[in-house]
């Protein structure tokens, strides 16, 4: 029998204004600054590791996923470089780009605006 694989999964919230940049749809209201409270999770899969018996250390992964999330944290999302269109897609891309390094085992990025039931995952292989 192989070893199982486990998925362990730490979130994080943070408040954040942006706007759409132009050029989006025309007439929306996207593209005029607004807020959103955001949820983001970030998951890692892998083998549970001696000599401990877990995947990876969840307060170091709550840690990352934290500063990255304070980061953003009441500011303006379209002034972070890399976000000058801080779509749902885009902000998974951004928090994924940052936790990778320190956690290969990446495996899932879900951001959401729960306010308004609205998410978006990207799945890393």
């Amino acid at each position: 029998m192989s070893s199982p694989t486990f998925e362990i999964t730490k979130a994080a919230t943070f408040d954040a204004a942006h706007h759409l940049p132009a050029g989006g749809p025309q007439g929306s209201p996207y593209t005029r600054l607004h807020g959103h409270s955001f949820r983001v999770e970030a998951t890692v899969r892998g083998e549970a590791q001696p000599p401990v018996g877990w995947v990876t250390d969840l307060a170091r992964l709550d840690q990352a996923l934290r500063a990255i999330a304070g980061e953003l944290d009441h500011g303006v999302l379209n002034e972070k470089p890399g976000l000058d269109s801080p779509t749902l897609e885009r902000l998974c891309l951004y928090f994924a780009e940052r936790l990778q390094p320190a956690f290969p085992g990446l495996a899932r990025v879900v951001v959401s605006r729960p306010s308004v039931n609205e998410s978006c995952a990207l799945v890393l292989v």
